[in-house]
């Protein structure tokens, strides 16, 4: 348990980008503390305890969970990783746990102080040539653009006149449109212009701010337009009272943009809608040395 606490905290810790001034250092809600732990790959029950027995005793800010929405099950390939980033819907049922333990991890780590952030995948769906029952029992067929859980049909997702790639995905980064616009990987692209689609990724993020989340860490912003996540936030829920927020407070959501420079597509894009994950926080530290 020892050797995976000092993991946790001393190689995940979530680096969120700088905009400005000093104001930018702070992390809204969690009282001066600024350090985010990513406990990548938890349960919920186990998150639960190290909220009460040491993050919140330690002073942490808060703890960046994995996604918690219906996903595949990849057992062919042992059941990796990025079986989390291929959502299914999103209903709270995940390698991580259920709906019910997801609430009793947020309640116990709220009360100790500790703020829980979502790791949002809402850019795409599952990959292509998927198909079956996810996490929690959801029936999906990516092919026919099916994932009846949410639902989204074949309407939902980016119209292929829209991608200038020959075969639908990405291939050349200079490409902005070719970026945001084709298959990641080879992953069914959400239609974030779609009011349709933007209510459901909103009610999703909605669901988890009522819980009591204090914000969210999109997962492929780089792959989504500013204005369809602006949008979508614009949908968003104050936070919640009653898990000790103030009145008014809106959530906190920083984004997964990689910068490493040469690229039209720029961090500087995504400041308008929260901040931003620094991947070029390494060369920084070494260029001041």
């Amino acid at each position: 348990k020892t050797v995976l606490r000092m993991l946790a905290l001393g190689v995940s810790l979530v680096l969120v980008g700088l905009v400005g001034g000093g104001w930018a250092y702070d992390i809204p809600y969690c009282d001066g503390r600024q350090t985010i732990v990513h406990l990548f790959e938890w349960k919920w029950t186990d998150i639960a305890q190290e909220c009460e027995r040491f993050l919140g005793p330690n002073g942490f800010c808060g703890v960046q969970v994995s996604p918690p929405m219906e996903h595949i099950v990849a057992s062919g390939d042992g059941y990796p990783w990025w079986q989390r980033y291929q959502p299914v819907s999103y209903k709270l049922e995940s390698r991580s746990g259920n709906e019910e333990q997801f609430v009793d991890m947020v309640n116990r780590c709220n009360a100790v102080g500790v703020r829980i952030i979502v790791d949002a995948v809402v850019n795409h769906m599952t990959g292509l040539g998927r198909s079956g029952s996810g996490s929690g029992g959801s029936s999906f067929n990516a092919d026919n653009r099916d994932f009846p859980g949410v639902p989204f049909g074949p309407s939902d997702f980016t119209p292929r006149d829209q991608c200038p790639s020959s075969d639908g995905s990405i291939h050349d980064y200079s490409n902005v449109q070719e970026v945001r616009n084709c298959y990641l990987v080879g992953l069914t692209d959400l239609y974030g212009a779609s009011e349709y689609v933007r209510q459901k990724v909103s009610d999703y993020f909605n669901h988890v701010i009522d819980i009591g989340v204090m914000g969210f860490r999109v997962d492929a912003s780089k792959h989504m337009w500013p204005g369809d996540l602006e949008a979508i936030q614009g949908l968003t829920h104050d936070l919640n009272t009653a898990a000790g927020f103030p009145s008014g407070a809106r959530p906190f959501f920083f984004h997964e943009v990689i910068d490493q420079g040469g690229e039209p597509i720029t961090v500087q894009e995504y400041f308008g809608v929260g901040r931003t994950t620094e991947f070029r926080f390494g060369k920084k530290i070494a260029w001041g040395i």
